[in-house]
């Protein structure tokens, strides 16, 4: 890493944007722990900045609201720039490390153990998940039609990160149009091309999870495949 560029990055804690950004996700995590995603210390969430780099919340501690000192600025490539002295990223910043590389259009990430998501990945037995003939579908960017059909990955837990980021991305591979993947036991990864796209997104497949788990208890109506 040039220093120039770590220069700039780090410079990026100053920036009134930063600063925006971080009280809208605070905002949000407040909003996200009311609804039970985040319980204990668990969850973690990021955004871009620049082509490579992004803030991502530090490890531990309870995530119902953030700082700017809860927050680690990173390559995309790994390489931890600045943070609180003693705070280091959340262990699975990997994760979102690798979507960054993966896609420039993503511009956060919002991880969460949501009980839909998690019940999800245990109950539902498509892979990936297919979500369809729903109006709640043009939440997403891309789709404008309830006869879209939009996939959800599901990746087996893995304590290796970079092992499982690498599962995730092989799914993501032959999931066009994702904006989601679940990982089984664990919980949800969502993105969009900002920190408001990426909150409509999770909150929308929370609900659509939602409507597929009740389907799953009236075998009768369940019609969604129907050609």
């Amino acid at each position: 890493m040039h220093m120039a560029s770590a220069a700039h990055a780090t410079a990026d804690f100053a920036d009134d944007a930063f600063r925006e950004r971080c009280e809208l996700l605070d905002r949000l995590l407040g909003d996200f722990a009311r609804r039970g995603w985040t319980p204990a210390t668990s969850s973690n969430f990021s955004f871009r900045l620049g082509n490579t780099h992004c803030a991502v919340t530090a490890s531990g501690g309870d995530k119902s609201s953030v700082t700017p000192g809860d927050l680690i600025i990173t390559g995309t490539d790994g390489t931890v720039l600045a943070g609180a002295e003693g705070r280091r990223p959340s262990a699975e910043a990997g994760l979102h490390q690798a979507l960054y590389r993966r896609d420039a259009r993503i511009g956060a990430i919002l991880h969460t153990h949501a009980p839909r998501a998690v019940l999800a990945a245990r109950v539902l037995r498509d892979r990936p998940i297919q979500l369809g003939g729903y109006e709640l579908l043009k939440a997403f960017d891309g789709i404008d039609t309830h006869e879209a059909t939009l996939p959800v990955p599901v990746v087996a837990n893995d304590q290796d990160i970079e092992r499982l980021a690498a599962h995730a991305d092989a799914a993501l591979d032959i999931a066009p149009g994702a904006w989601a993947y679940l990982i089984e036991g664990h919980g949800v990864y969502a993105w969009g091309a900002d920190l408001q796209d990426a909150a409509r997104h999770l909150e929308a497949l929370d609900y659509l999870l939602g409507i597929e788990l009740e389907l799953t208890r009236h075998p009768a109506a369940i019609t969604r495949n129907a050609p």
